[in-house]
């Protein structure tokens, strides 16, 4: 009798909800309450933008506060991820599962109540760190669930998720600041309501058999599995994998050293221009006499989220490199056009940000496929952890210094800073991106020690 009837098999009896159906609906349940924490962050980053005026202007910020507030949840992320993967490596991923969608809600709440610029800073501080967590956790989680098929397109709506919640956060922000503004506290506060659902939505998740199996718990990974897998190939897939403990250490060994580079400064390369260029697109774009309002910011996030969705809907096909290298050179070179041609008429300064924006989500969707397919499950979440963390310096250093570059040196000369970095992405990406498509976790995390 098949697996889908509720068939009896060696070890513990599959139970009837272990049928296709059952398995279809954890794994819709897996994808929602795991695009709410990517929505989440996104929605965190793009609800501040429009209001952020009306804050420099009541609270007395400088140019300084403003680039350290805007970036304060990257910096977050960029202390939460690798703790966060650090203990889900070393503890489980169910319990910090939870803990960081918990930590999220209390540190949203005090959105509500800030009366100064350095607790401002200190919530949104607090709100990246259990955003971080999610990164680590959270990927690695889906990428353990998610069966090889479909993991490229699985893991990519995350991403599209990521995309949604920018523009969704910036919409509200900028609709409910318009003349007859509510307070800014209640509108950034926004976050907590969303963050309360997904909390719930949580509860009663399983932890990761992959998890389980490297840490020695062999029979509590074989029931898990033949509850929520979607089939007996990859739980023997699990069952070749080493019981083995990982170190942080592991992501510099020999045998590990390229992968941890490649993906690290790939991710780096990707959101520093984005973070940028995103939440200041109303200065950006004045800058060439383009009109900034709600169709700046939530334009560039719409043609970003078509971006993501052609990624989604092809990358378990198309394969990996085919998103990843080719974008990285066409916007380095949208880059150098910007910066050199400062006499460029404004459609064609709009267009080629679109194009940006456009190629700039392709690639970014392998940000949330890499890390959980090159590393090996002891180290997926400190793995994932490290890459977030160095992404989020490049995001917070492009947060933070684009409004200062801009105002020292002039927007063209800050594009060709944006070109030199994304070209450095290209070449690591062309030498090093692998292509995993349709491949066994078993078999993505063996590539680069080969």
């Amino acid at each position: 009798m098949s697996l889908e009837t509720g068939a009896v098999i060696s070890g513990p009896i599959v139970r009837e909800e272990t049928t296709a159906a059952f398995k279809r609906r954890f794994m819709i349940r897996m994808i929602a309450v795991l695009t709410g924490g990517m929505l989440l962050d996104g929605y965190i980053l793009g609800v501040i933008g429009p209001v952020t005026a009306v804050m420099k202007a009541e609270m007395g910020m400088s140019t300084v506060d403003m680039g350290l507030i805007a970036s304060a949840a990257l910096f977050g992320i960029l202390i939460g991820s690798p703790l966060g993967g650090w203990a889900g490596d070393k503890f489980g991923r169910k319990p910090l599962f939870m803990i960081d969608m918990g930590l999220f809600v209390l540190a949203s709440a005090m959105q509500f109540f800030i009366d100064s610029v350095t607790m401002l800073f200190a919530v949104r501080l607090l709100m990246g760190i259990a955003i971080g967590a999610e990164y680590s956790v959270g990927w690695p989680l889906m990428s353990e669930f998610a069966p090889a098929r479909l993991r490229g397109r699985l893991m990519g709506v995350t991403i599209l998720a990521w995309y949604g919640g920018f523009m969704i956060g910036y919409t509200v922000g900028y609709v409910l600041n318009l003349p007859e503004p509510m307070p800014w506290r209640i509108i950034i506060g926004t976050s907590t309501f969303i963050s309360v659902i997904l909390f719930f939505a949580r509860i009663g998740l399983p932890e990761s058999p992959r998890w389980l199996w490297s840490k020695g718990r062999k029979n509590e990974a074989r029931t898990i599995a033949r509850k929520y897998l979607e089939s007996a190939e990859e739980m023997a897939d699990i069952e070749s994998a080493e019981v083995r403990q990982g170190r942080f250490a592991d992501l510099f060994s020999v045998k590990y050293w390229r992968m941890t580079a490649f993906v690290s400064w790939f991710w780096f390369c990707n959101v520093l221009p984005y973070f940028a260029i995103a939440t200041f697109a109303d200065s950006v774009l004045e800058q060439y006499g383009l009109n900034g309002g709600l169709a700046g910011g939530v334009g560039l996030s719409m043609v970003a989220v078509a971006g993501v969705a052609v990624t989604v809907a092809l990358i378990d096909k198309a394969g990996r490199r085919l998103f990843t290298v080719p974008p990285q050179w066409i916007t380095t070179v949208v880059f150098l056009v910007i910066g050199l041609w400062s006499g460029a008429p404004s459609a064609v300064v709009l267009g080629l940000f679109l194009v940006f924006s456009f190629l700039n989500a392709m690639n970014g969707t392998l940000t949330s496929i890499y890390p959980g397919e090159v590393f090996p499950t002891e180290v997926r979440g400190v793995g994932t952890g490290f890459a977030a963390a160095v992404s989020r310096i490049g995001a917070g250093l492009g947060t933070f210094l684009l409004p200062i570059g801009v105002e020292k040196f002039g927007v063209s000369t800050t594009m060709l800073v944006a070109a030199a970095v994304v070209f450095s992405g290209a070449l690591v990406s062309q030498l090093w991106a692998p292509e995993t498509k349709g491949k066994s976790l078993s078999e993505t995390a063996a590539g680069f020690s080969h």
